[in-house]
């Protein structure tokens, strides 16, 4: 049997090294600066927050790195350590919606999504980068490219939101209206508001409700996972993922229709009318009797189930109560894949065996279709429980999965 790969995250210094490195070679002079920021992984709270409801967070250790100056013009040249020989170009003069093609859509969005909100000193740049965030994995790469790059745009051109957690929410939004509108990848916001505003040993409370301000939207809460002698396993499966072929917006799509035949504005609404009641399991048969569609009355459990475990689980961790902690992973997996059916053979696969294996709870993390699971284990246990997945995928013909360390780290930052 293989070794399962263990993905060690970049160093400050390597990191910056790499980007400066492949800055200089390709452009020929030195960058303004070095940016970074984290993926991230979800611990619970899937498909939620385009529901106005709750996420729970942490940023990865695992960083993409962005060197970058700004240019007089409005031409923006992009460069990737995945692909140093191949520059790829832009002109934000006359950009619109859609306008650029492959991954570059994504930095150039934030400069063009910027523009759009009115911020007209903000023009072209050259930038390079380099990350340790995989690819394809669920753990939001493409959420550590814009904010990196918006924390990176907003520094060279004086905008003066970077330095505020409050401000960070306008580069949030460019970073949003870049995947949404640009890249044409549907988000709701989790992946860049846990790469801008986490913070060490902090997962954060999202909370999606509309008309919350920044500061009401985001509360720290403590994931200490030596004080319990546990570690977080991800494991990257390293099934095809892909979340712009029509998947996630289809639910979400379906979300907002079960909302107005529930005379709702969203299900957050009705989750919260739920949690209210004195037998929340009846409340919920009521709303879901309301609804004639099948696959609608399932999407709607996960939904309104999923919001109320953030909450059960922040509580649980926080007492130690690790078993009931890990009871809500596994529920939130299950639910995902049965309800709101987002899963996938390697994913289930994957869960299964670490929960076999010792796990406390395993699941799924991100839009799923692909993607990260995620496990809570005993400290030194990660490694073994990733090798066993690794062997069982072997003997199913999946591709090798690929593992990361992780513990809740620091948000986007300027790096030099």
């Amino acid at each position: 049997m293989t070794d399962v790969e263990f993905i060690e995250p970049l160093s400050h210094d390597e990191g910056v090294k790499i980007a400066v490195d492949l800055f200089k070679a390709v452009y020929g002079e030195e960058p303004t600066g070095v940016w970074a920021a984290p993926g991230r992984v979800n611990l619970i709270g899937e498909h939620t927050d385009y529901n106005a409801g709750l996420c729970l967070p942490i940023a990865l250790p695992h960083r993409t790195f962005i060197a970058l100056k700004p240019r007089e013009d409005t031409k923006v040249r992009v460069v990737s350590d995945v692909a140093p020989d191949a520059v790829a170009e832009a002109d934000l003069d006359g950009l619109t919606a859609g306008g650029v093609e492959g991954w570059a859509a994504y930095p150039v969005g934030v400069a063009w999504a910027l523009r759009e909100a009115g911020f007209d000193t903000v023009k072209g740049f050259d930038a390079a980068f380099s990350s340790c965030v995989p690819l394809g994995s669920g753990l939001s790469s493409s959420a550590a490219m814009t904010c990196s790059t918006a924390l990176a745009l907003d520094d060279v051109y004086g905008l003066g939101y970077g330095s505020t957690d409050a401000g960070r929410v306008t580069l949030i939004n460019a970073a949003i209206k870049s995947e949404n509108d640009m890249a044409g990848a549907s988000t709701g916001g989790l992946d860049q508001n846990a790469s801008m505003r986490c913070s060490f040993g902090h997962a954060i409370r999202l909370d999606c409700k509309p008309g919350l301000s920044a500061v009401e939207s985001v509360e720290p809460k403590e994931f200490d996972l030596d004080r319990y002698g546990l570690e977080l396993l991800v494991l990257d499966t390293r099934a095809p993922h892909q979340l712009n072929d029509g998947q996630y917006a289809q639910r979400r799509s379906t979300c907002e229709q079960a909302a107005e035949i529930l005379g709702v504005a969203n299900l957050r609404v009705t989750a919260e009318t739920v949690a209210a009641s004195a037998d929340p399991a009846a409340a919920l048969a009521d709303v879901l009797d309301r609804l004639e569609d099948g696959t609608m009355k399932k999407r709607v459990r996960h939904v309104v189930t999923e919001i109320g475990r953030v909450d059960r689980f922040v509580d649980a961790f926080a007492a130690g109560d690790i078993k009931t902690a890990g009871d809500l992973f596994n529920a939130s997996h299950d639910s995902l894949r049965d309800d709101y059916e987002v899963t996938v053979p390697e994913l289930d696969t994957a869960v299964d065996v670490a929960r076999a294996n010792g796990a406390y709870g395993a699941r799924m993390t991100g839009g799923g279709f692909g993607g990260s699971i995620i496990a809570l284990v005993d400290k030194g246990q990660g490694h073994e429980i990733a090798q066993k997945i690794a062997d069982e995928f072997e003997s199913k013909g999946f591709n090798a999965p690929r593992a990361l360390p992780a513990f809740a780290a620091a948000a986007a930052s300027r790096e030099i």
